[in-house]
């Protein structure tokens, strides 16, 4: 996908600050995978402040709500829906995925590995929501469906793994 990578100092504006990943969308080499392991620092962080899985899942929610919006108005002035650059929906997906985690490093692995594959490959029906959804609705909810069956895999895993 050819896409125009807009320069650092759009990071002015806190609505692309926030969609871009804090900077992380800027990367000049897989930004949805920047983005993603960005996420995976701060889920951990999250995981240290909120140690429940209802506080976390309250924050997702939050952040899902503010992803809407910022991604909307971020693609709005980009003039492109769904622009590279933007990765707040990376970040929301693989905290929703995190969700059906427990604590551990594989779980941190396979949460990210699972969530990007979802996120790349797009199988149905997250291709239908990314082609047929506009917006920052569309933006935001082909990563929620990645999310949600990302931890959908780690609940099975974990379901055959005791």
């Amino acid at each position: 996908m050819n896409q125009t990578r807009p320069g650092p100092g759009i990071l002015k504006d806190p609505v692309h600050f926030v969609a871009m990943g804090f900077g992380a969308g800027l990367l000049p080499f897989a930004p949805g995978t920047a983005g993603t392991l960005l996420a995976v620092l701060l889920e951990l962080g999250a995981r240290q402040l909120l140690p429940g899985v209802l506080q976390r899942s309250i924050l997702v929610v939050a952040m899902i709500g503010l992803g809407i919006w910022v991604c909307h108005v971020s693609a709005r002035k980009l003039g492109r829906h769904d622009h590279q650059a933007i990765v707040w929906d990376e970040i929301c997906g693989y905290f929703l995925t995190m969700l059906a985690a427990p604590p551990g490093w594989i779980w941190v692995v396979a949460g990210f590995l699972l969530f990007r594959l979802l996120d790349i490959v797009k199988p149905w029906p997250i291709r239908e929501v990314d082609h047929r959804i506009g917006g920052g609705f569309g933006i935001m909810l082909d990563d929620i469906v990645a999310g949600l069956f990302s931890a959908a895999a780690i609940l099975a895993a974990r379901g055959l793994l005791t």
